[in-house]
């Protein structure tokens, strides 16, 4: 076997001695940002929404994620082996409580001695009427812009008592996100109380819009009050039909987390039309029409204002 020579030799050593500094180098401007986001509190939000909003108090202080991706149900969500990973590494789980996340107890027992935030402590919910679960919370208070500024309120408390030193930070980012919420609270009011009287019937096939049409006006109805519990019964559908059908409700939706195939039965048989898809448990993806609150809202908004004023057919 030949032997390599000595000027081969030192070649391949200053070729270590150049390539390794250099090396070391390309990964050091992106480790260093890694390394400062890793030094930042985990937040951790048991659903999107909560994300979105926990992320526009905290900026840039703290770190923040949803346990559940964009798109997921929920209601009967099951955690994974690595959420409980995630979990464990948080300086914070944020809930919305009222018996939405039917899994969270035992998810954040699981994950260990983490503190948590229920956002609807010591809030009075609307309950749930006329089914299986009559008297029982309504859990989607994040649905009427009102109610959502109360969980800015306690995001910002929350955030104090994790971050002391971003005090100003939070309150600031709190007063800013609670402005828009405000400009979205008179959008909705306007708008809905545009539409004639006998029209302001909102058909889902979730009743999560309760908040939201106590709180401007709106009649509600729906073929489960919770997607837990989201059985299409003879009774619930009969029920909806006949409704749509008395107050010649002229569209009716459904939300983007569960099927709609029931509900456009509703609207065949009723002589309705099928309005299109609300956003509610869940944003959509970034480039979606509901990448945060503010623009589920506003998406919601738009669909509401023409098919309940046209009659239109939306979508599919």
């Amino acid at each position: 076997m030949r032997r390599p020579s000595f000027q081969l030799i030192i070649r391949l050593l200053l070729t270590l001695f150049v390539i390794s500094p250099i090396t070391s180098c390309n990964y050091s401007s992106e480790e260093v940002i890694r390394s400062e986001n890793s030094e930042k509190p985990l937040v951790l939000t048991t659903f999107t929404i909560l994300a979105d909003m926990a992320r526009n108090v905290a900026g840039e202080r703290l770190r923040v994620k949803s346990i559940t991706k964009a798109g997921a149900e929920i209601h009967g969500y099951k955690p994974t082996p690595n959420d409980l990973v995630v979990a464990s590494e948080a300086s914070l789980i944020i809930e919305n409580g009222l018996g939405l996340e039917l899994w969270a107890r035992k998810f954040i027992s699981a994950a260990g001695k983490v503190p948590t935030v229920v956002l609807t402590d010591g809030m009075e919910p609307l309950l749930i009427e006329g089914d299986i679960y009559s008297g029982k919370p309504n859990p989607h208070a994040w649905m009427s812009p009102q109610r959502a500024m109360g969980y800015v309120d306690k995001l910002v408390e929350a955030f104090i008592h994790l971050d002391p030193q971003g005090e100003k930070v939070f309150r600031l980012n709190g007063r800013n996100y609670k402005n828009k919420l405000q400009l979205l609270d008179k959008e909705l009011r306007d708008s809905l109380a545009s539409l004639p009287v006998k029209k302001r019937v909102l058909v889902t096939c979730e009743g999560a819009f309760s908040y939201l049409a106590n709180d401007y006006g709106m009649e509600e109805g729906y073929l489960w009050p919770v997607n837990a519990e989201s059985q299409v019964t003879p009774r619930r559908m009969l029920r909806l039909i006949e409704l749509v059908k008395e107050r010649n409700v002229p569209a009716i939706f459904c939300e983007s987390t569960v099927s709609a195939k029931a509900q456009k039965e509703v609207a065949r048989i009723s002589g309705s039309r099928f309005g299109g898809v609300f956003y509610v448990d869940s944003l959509s993806g970034p480039k979606g029409p509901a990448s945060t609150l503010l623009n589920l809202q506003r998406h919601n908004l738009r669909l509401i204002q023409r098919s309940l004023t046209q009659g239109g057919r939306i979508s599919d």
